[in-house]
């Protein structure tokens, strides 16, 4: 689920803890009434897609920097395995950039959505663990941000029921991303969950009445899904009311790195550099890395995507271009770009590993943690449905 590069921020701070139910003008503002005049002029993303969805974003990352206390994110991942520099550049510093910028954030480690497309949900505890671990090292405070577990919120898979009746099997069944997840299931027959994982994912979001979600292109489908189902429930419940904020997507301006064999970077695939890998082990997954026969290193996604991904990568490290770092290589060879990289990557991620290393001594401070955000998650999700009942007439 995420947008623009910055340095990771300062580790965790003191902050004075948000009551689990914020005013209304917190909760239930979406970004298109704090800016009636800007969002007057800027379409939507329903019916233009990602053209809108880009401009859009523009005009929310302006609101954002102007009044950054307006908005409350949903943000997470599924536990599937540990975090890579994908991840991290993807999407992961910049939940430290928001977070820092004063806007609220739920991050939810989506244990129940593991078994949307997997028989059996291995070592569950431990990638939990891990996703904490990750968390923490690269700078997410947990008296800023929630970190919560989606099994431990049962008001929020209530939710789940009255917004299943909002939306039909034919809408589910056209959504291109639940397609896509069904065409990489690893299943031998698709579950139910699967079918509704964009109503299981529109839970996660409208549980903490999130109105802005940090997404990929490719998750803007499952976006409008939530935006369906907050405006269907307030027609029909909400007599007069917003009960639930139609959220905005923040896309992600991210480029996509490739990992160590040239296709994407993912943790499935074996060919990511984790958070947690040390520098040998990092040095050895670059030195295998794909590149190509061309020894005059130059920046070309194009024409040579394996060379410029390990360009930019040393780039993002640096804070400096891929022309920049290409150019001091210049005729020195692959051998010559991976120990640049190489040498990038571990400067970079030297701070994080270490305070990763230090979180992992103290597991009594990381199930606090996630004790500590699953009871203020469950405080909102509790809020959240209660008010769901009384608007529905069926809180006895």
């Amino acid at each position: 689920m995420d947008g623009p590069f910055v340095s990771p921020g300062p580790g965790l701070v003191p902050f004075r803890r948000r009551d689990p139910n914020p005013p209304g003008d917190v909760v239930n503002t979406t970004p298109q009434a704090v800016a009636t005049a800007d969002a007057a002029t800027t379409p939507s993303t329903d019916a233009l897609g990602t053209s809108a969805a880009q401009d859009r974003s523009a005009v929310l990352e302006e609101l954002i920097l102007k009044d950054p206390g307006r908005f409350r994110v949903l943000t997470g991942d599924r536990p599937t395995g540990r975090l890579h520099l994908g991840h991290y550049f993807g999407t992961l510093h910049n939940r430290v950039r928001l977070q820092n910028l004063g806007v609220e954030m739920f991050v939810i480690i989506a244990d129940y959505q593991v078994l949307t497309d997997r028989d059996v949900a291995d070592n569950l505890t431990g990638h939990v663990e891990d996703l904490v671990l990750d968390h923490l090292a690269i700078g997410v405070d947990p008296q800023r941000s929630t970190i919560f577990t989606h099994s431990a919120i049962p008001a929020l898979n209530q939710l789940m029921l009255p917004f299943l009746s909002l939306v039909s099997v034919a809408e589910l069944g056209r959504n291109p991303t639940v397609k896509d997840e069904i065409a990489h299931s690893r299943q031998s027959a698709v579950s139910g969950l699967m079918f509704t994982y964009p109503v299981h994912q529109a839970a996660d979001i409208l549980f903490c009445k999130g109105n802005l979600v940090p997404v990929g292109q490719d998750q803007l489908p499952h976006l409008e899904v939530t935006r369906t189902i907050a405006r269907r429930f307030n027609d029909r419940y909400g007599n007069g009311t917003t009960v639930f904020p139609q959220p905005d997507a923040l896309l992600s301006s991210a480029p996509v790195l490739l990992g160590t064999d040239g296709t994407k970077m993912s943790k499935s695939r074996r060919n990511a550099i984790t958070l947690a890998a040390d520098a040998d082990e990092t040095a050895r997954l670059l030195k295998g890395a794909r590149t190509d026969s061309e020894r005059h290193i130059t920046y070309d996604p194009r024409t040579r995507p394996e060379v410029s991904s390990l360009l930019l990568l040393a780039a993002l490290c640096q804070n400096r271009t891929p022309e920049e770092v290409a150019e001091e290589i210049g005729s020195a060879g692959a051998a010559a770009l991976k120990r640049t990289v190489t040498e990038a990557v571990n400067e970079y991620l030297a701070p994080i590993r270490a305070r990763r290393a230090e979180y992992a001594q103290d597991r009594t401070f990381l199930r606090g943690t996630l004790r500590e955000g699953n009871e203020r998650a469950r405080a909102v999700a509790d809020a959240t449905l209660a008010e769901v009942r009384t608007a529905m007439n069926s809180h006895y």
